[in-house]
């Protein structure tokens, strides 16, 4: 067998998917895309069949975010919870959708809901992942001023990913808005202290902090390109690096 025909191996065994509530819209201004879902579960599918064990943070943007709703004069704190419950919602979607494509799942929340899904349990999550079930991770980290982003970091290092794959709609990190600035440069590695330095807007600076104080590295890359995600788990330099 020549070396070109061999199958790749996947880079990692364990990875943390972080997925916003905004990537589930699609084509409509609201709400969730069923085609979307079906396409990311698709992908998902192709990973986890790899042997890859993955774990997801969704957010709820989509539906309710509570940042906003706190800076038109709601109290941050219920508004926090309110997106949280977002989360829930979109994980459940995105749970029906792998289980229809034969994919176990286990949906665990940060906030208590028996009849819809398990609590928050590290060591019941990574047995999960041991057995090859997708775990989603839904309603933050249970408390408000912490986003989704932080929450991906939170879990992924309690879980022991060696990855967190940030999923945007753009394909990496750039100076400036490419669709504003035809001049914008795309970054290829990016350090964490550069990305706190900079301002440049991957995810929170707790999320960030989080990562660079555990040297857990991340991937931003376009999710709206099928197939990405399998890409970036067997080693093809997609994106941009942050480590």
């Amino acid at each position: 067998m020549s070396a070109g025909s061999r199958k790749k191996k996947p880079k990692f065994k364990r990875i943390m998917l972080k997925i916003s509530g905004e990537a589930l819209v699609g084509a409509r201004s609201y709400g969730i895309d069923t085609a979307v879902v079906n396409s990311l579960a698709q992908q998902i599918k192709e990973v986890t069949g790899l042997g890859v064990e993955t774990a997801i943070v969704i957010g709820g943007g989509n539906i309710f975010r509570g940042l906003a709703a706190a800076s038109r004069g709601m109290d941050r704190a219920c508004a926090d919870y309110m997106g949280m419950l977002a989360t829930v919602i979109n994980g459940l979607a995105l749970q029906d959708a792998l289980e229809k494509l034969n994919v176990f799942t286990r949906v665990q929340t940060a906030i208590a809901m028996q009849e819809l899904a398990e609590p928050y349990i590290r060591r019941r999550a990574v047995r999960h992942l041991e057995k090859g079930r997708v775990v989603i991770f839904v309603g933050g980290t249970g408390s408000p001023y912490f986003s989704t982003d932080t929450t991906a970091a939170l879990r992924a290092n309690e879980i022991n990913a060696e990855v967190i794959l940030k999923a945007t709609k753009v394909d990496g990190v750039y100076s400036a808005d490419p669709k504003k600035d035809k001049n914008a440069k795309k970054y290829g590695q990016l350090k964490y202290i550069e990305v706190l330095k900079r301002g440049l807007k991957i995810m929170d600076a707790t999320a960030i902090s989080l990562c660079m104080d555990n040297n857990l590295p991340i991937i931003v890359f376009n999710l709206t390109k099928a197939g990405n995600i399998k890409r970036i788990v067997l080693g093809d330099k997609i994106g941009t690096v942050v480590k």
